[in-house]
């Protein structure tokens, strides 16, 4: 089983833990749910998950099955931070979707992920979304105009949106991403959005990416 380390810890920041002022910064954090379905692909997951801590952005993984333990795609059992539904989700900065053909099915299924995508869009806050799972905001009319990627095939579940087969897509408020193979450059996207490129650059040397 996979027990998602619930401390978010930096590989930028170089601070003292119990220093107050550090404290303080963390209550400002920019706030990041993802959430989690029975089916979802388990590095679309933990593949962002691992670099948004990394840059220090507060995450935490909301299980939409009415249990903490959800099951991935690959049977890899995962301990979610949080059921949805026994807290509020107001504070959040942005909701994550990984994908995966029954994750995406059962996210879009569940009436409280729609409510909370939908709200998150009013407001203009960050929605990001890889595989299979951009097929749930195109089924919701939040594509329409916008340029968007996703898994090959499932394109036609996003009613309105131009179609850029391009690896990682962002339009406005929105990301979406192809599929598995990029889920470390869509996590990466997420902290551009927040933390800018600079701190993109600086995680992707110390994660020897760019070799």
């Amino acid at each position: 089983m996979f027990v998602i380390d619930r401390v978010p810890k930096s590989t930028i920041l170089n601070v003292d833990s119990e220093d107050p002022a550090f404290k303080i910064l963390m209550l400002k954090m920019n706030k990041i749910y993802v959430f989690l379905a029975d089916g979802f692909e388990t590095v679309e997951a933990l593949a962002p998950i691992d670099v948004m801590r990394r840059a220090g952005l507060k995450v935490t993984t909301v299980s939409i099955m009415g249990r903490h333990e959800v099951l991935s795609a690959q049977g890899v059992p995962v301990v979610a931070d949080a059921l949805m539904g026994d807290f509020s989700l107001s504070d959040a900065d942005a909701i994550v979707l990984p994908g995966g053909s029954e994750g995406t099915e059962n996210l879009s299924a569940c009436a409280s992920v729609r409510e909370e995508i939908e709200r998150m869009n009013n407001e203009g806050k960050l929605i990001a979304a890889i595989c299979a799972a951009p097929m749930v905001l195109g089924r919701m009319g939040l594509l329409k105009g916008r340029n968007a990627t996703c898994y090959p095939g499932c394109e036609t579940d996003l009613a309105g949106a131009c179609y850029t087969a391009a690896a990682v897509e962002k339009d406005g408020n929105i990301i979406t991403a192809c599929g598995p193979g990029v889920s470390f450059d869509f996590g990466f996207a997420i902290v551009a959005h927040f933390c800018g490129n600079e701190a993109v650059a600086t995680l992707r040397s110390q994660m020897q990416f760019d070799r």
